[in-house]
């Protein structure tokens, strides 16, 4: 009897909020798991502090997302890739809030209208070379997280032969971030659509991610809950002012589901919205009840 060959999962990010539920929901379905950025410090994504009994089906190994020659051996024979980093404050706007910069000039730089990404272009890459930091302090930028190290994974997953890559991006942004914390996703996602055309791209864009494990993240999604209702009532006009502030939040747990659902299912490309990902979350959730 043929042995069934299981699907080969890799997160980059895999020790994340979102990530690390995404491994655990692969896990379920009898997937080969493998998070690329080490194991979590468990307190820190879930409720509790020792590792979850399905943890120990995961292969935990850590990999630098800015250097592709650290990960791209474990890239071979991918069924999927997901590609779950990114910031979402700048160190500018870090040390503005904890005092530690200039509130005029931290906010001056934060808000800028562009910032460097990686030294080299990473669509110019040879296999396997490492992305250098642009900006003359070294400073992880959105342009260097949220745009080039997806595009760079995405290249080195198409090489190796992956079907799926998922981009998880964002809704929209926000009034307090940046407009870069956006434009740089948008474009991430642009670039992997047009260029790494042998991928079915997917791109998620929730909104805020809650779940109970994390106390502080609930009143944040019950004052989101309220935004998106009166959004929902003024047929979305509140979006281009407010952008993800209205954007109805979701679990992670859901979204996570959703992912796996979306690797699954071969006619999901492109971008996923928040409805759609309910939708592809409530399909696996049937497929549990069969």
């Amino acid at each position: 009897m043929a042995q069934v060959v299981k699907k080969k999962l890799v997160v980059a990010g895999g020790n994340g909020f979102l990530g690390s539920r995404i491994c655990k929901s692969a896990v379920a379905r009898g997937w080969d798991v493998n998070s690329r950025s080490g194991e979590p410090k468990w307190s820190s994504v879930t409720a509790e502090s020792a590792p979850p009994p399905w943890s120990s089906s995961v292969t935990w190994a850590k990999g630098d997302i800015l250097r592709p020659d650290t990960y791209t051996s474990h890239l071979k024979d991918a069924e999927a890739v997901v590609h779950t980093m990114g910031i979402l404050l700048e160190a500018d706007y870090k040390g503005v809030l904890q005092g530690k910069e200039g509130i005029l000039s931290g906010l001056s730089r934060a808000f800028s209208t562009t910032k460097a990404g990686s030294s080299n272009n990473p669509m110019d890459r040879q296999p396997g070379e490492a992305l250098g930091k642009g900006e003359k302090d070294g400073q992880i930028t959105y342009e260097l997280m949220n745009r080039d190290s997806a595009i760079a994974l995405a290249q080195e997953a198409e090489r190796e032969g992956a079907k799926t890559f998922v981009y998880v991006s964002a809704a929209a942004g926000a009034p307090m971030l940046p407009g870069r914390y956006i434009t740089t996703k948008r474009e991430a996602e642009s670039i992997i659509a047009n260029r790494m055309v042998k991928l079915r791209n997917i791109f998620f864009r929730p909104g805020f991610l809650y779940d109970d494990s994390r106390m502080f993240t609930l009143p944040i999604a019950a004052s989101g809950m309220v935004g998106s209702t009166v959004n929902s009532m003024l047929g979305g006009s509140l979006t281009r002012i407010f952008g993800a502030a209205v954007e109805k939040p979701l679990k992670a747990d859901l979204v996570a589901e959703a992912i796996v659902e979306a690797i699954a299912d071969d006619s999901t490309k492109g971008v996923v919205d928040t409805k759609s990902i309910e939708a592809l979350a409530a399909k696996a959730w049937r497929r549990t009840m069969l």
